[in-house]
């Protein structure tokens, strides 16, 4: 059996290779008798798990959770993007990041 690092969104792919869920490790496996080339991009500790083709991809600090997604920033470093950081607020700039939080706290203050 071979532990596998599958993001959420590619939980579907992973599942219809063959792969297993186990709710009580909470983790993706490859079971016993199944090839596992065709999982090779999710397998632990291999180079490419965890990387989707081309989206940004790190982990939730406080849940140690996989981000993946269209709409995640990654930043230089530990920055909070809800503070002013000089080094950040081009990249959040020119994501459409910061536009778009200040849309939600306009709309939160008009409460």
């Amino acid at each position: 059996m071979k532990v596998l690092k599958v993001p959420y969104a590619e939980k579907d792919e992973a599942k219809a290779l063959g792969a297993r869920w186990n709710p009580t490790r909470k983790s993706w496996y490859v079971p016993d008798g199944v090839a596992v080339e065709p999982f090779a991009k999710w397998l632990a500790g291999s180079a490419a798990a965890g990387a989707s083709a081309g989206e940004p991809s790190s982990r939730d600090a406080r849940a140690a959770k996989p981000v993946v997604g269209s709409k995640y920033v990654e930043l230089a470093h530990a920055c909070n993007p809800f503070e002013e950081c000089a080094e950040c607020r081009p990249k959040l700039i020119d994501s459409g990041w910061f536009e778009a939080h200040q849309t939600v706290r306009k709309m939160l203050a008009a409460l």
